[in-house]
């Protein structure tokens, strides 16, 4: 299965399974604009490879090295559409067919130069979230005044936006997305790297988000939230 083919399925398999729980066939069939059978070849590729847990008439979800492929691709796409749109002056209407047919072609070393350029973004033109990048660094401020390019590596375990966090789920501040002014700004919420935080509350339509740090209570803008990365420690308080 050549590389592109196979980058495309696991994008669409997080896409349905982020909003579904679980990937059916026909979604995906759906999704990708081919025929159930081929999807159901795909995906048996797919788990002897060991990037999805596949079960026949049930549907495939992803394993933790297929879900690491996946949003590596996507936060490619979304950086490429932001490149496209603001400094390329494409039509809105086409970056997204455009960023497809790039984001499989660029480099580690390419996508942080990218991101670099473009400020370290934290959504793409339609307002979906630019994932944190798998590099060694704690804040993109590091990145940013980093002259020479950051050496790609995987990061000792997987973060998530701190929206992503279910109402009781607790993680541990890992990433800040900004520059200097963003990170001075949580710092003066109390919210720095390695602080415990806690999920209270998600206001709908994006809007504030609730979260509770070292046994007080903030409420802080959904925008400034996307700055916020942690790694989860899968629990909820009781």
């Amino acid at each position: 299965m050549a590389s592109e083919q196979l980058e495309e399925y696991l994008e669409s398999i997080l896409d349905i399974e982020e909003q579904q729980g679980i990937a059916r066939t026909s979604a995906i069939a759906k999704c990708l604009k081919v025929a159930p059978a081929s999807v159901t070849e795909v995906l048996q590729v797919l788990s002897e490879k060991g990037l999805v847990h596949y079960e026949p008439y049930k549907g495939a979800t992803l394993t933790d090295t297929g879900r690491e492929m996946a949003r590596t691709v996507k936060r490619r796409h979304r950086l490429l559409e932001v490149f496209l749109t603001d400094v390329l002056h494409i039509n809105r209407e086409n970056v997204h067919d455009e960023a497809c047919k790039m984001e499989h072609t660029l480099s580690d070393e390419t996508e942080c130069a990218l991101c670099k350029l473009l400020k370290a973004p934290a959504r793409c033109p339609h307002g979906s979230l630019i994932e944190a990048c798998n590099r060694q660094v704690e804040s993109c401020s590091a990145c940013l005044e980093e002259t020479r390019p950051v050496a790609a590596g995987s990061r000792d375990e997987p973060l998530i936006p701190v929206t992503s966090l279910a109402p009781g789920q607790k993680g541990t501040i890992a990433f800040i997305r900004g520059d200097n002014s963003v990170v001075q700004r949580l710092t003066d919420l109390g919210l720095t790297l390695k602080t415990e935080i806690q999920l209270v509350r998600k206001a709908p339509l994006q809007g504030p988000v609730e979260i509770s740090v070292r046994k007080t209570r903030l409420a802080i803008d959904h925008a400034i939230a996307d700055h916020i990365f942690v790694a989860s420690c899968g629990e909820k308080g009781r």
